[in-house]
């Protein structure tokens, strides 16, 4: 029902964690994200630490739904940085929802750093009941 759609976010993040850097990246970051399903629904969270609310944008376009947010360091001329490990920049995620959800009424809230989704499943994935006929109530409906 969700699928991840950047092959090589794991890489990138590994290779900045091996090689080093500042985590300001020209191209957007990936942020650490877990799924479930829980009863009706899908929850997806995303760890945005740091990230101003005002900077996190949330858009779906037909099955895709794209996250990004932005976290920026101290800056200024008389900003030196010693250490730099936190990432800054721009973080992106993209998922690919299934037909099986329904886009239309996404959840989203934001707190303690965590973005937090919840995708209603779309009615007709829902599992259903079907009626069991016998006897003289099946030779009715076949006649």
């Amino acid at each position: 029902m969700l699928l991840r759609t950047d092959p090589f976010a794991e890489f990138d993040r590994l290779a900045q964690q091996f090689f080093g850097g500042t985590g300001t990246r020209a191209h957007p970051a990936a942020m650490p994200m877990d799924a479930y399903r829980r009863g009706d629904e899908f929850v997806v969270c995303f760890d945005l630490p740091g990230a101003d609310p005002d900077s996190i944008d949330l858009d779906a376009e037909g099955a895709v739904l794209t996250v990004k947010a932005e976290r920026s360091g101290e800056t200024g001329e008389h900003v030196e940085y010693q250490v730099s490990e936190r990432p800054r920049g721009v973080f992106s995620h993209q998922l690919f929802l299934g037909d099986t959800l329904d886009v239309e009424h996404i959840q989203a809230s934001y707190d303690a750093g965590v973005l937090t989704l919840r995708i209603p499943v779309a009615d007709h994935a829902k599992p259903r009941k079907i009626e069991i006929t016998s006897g003289e109530q099946a030779k009715q409906i076949n006649a």
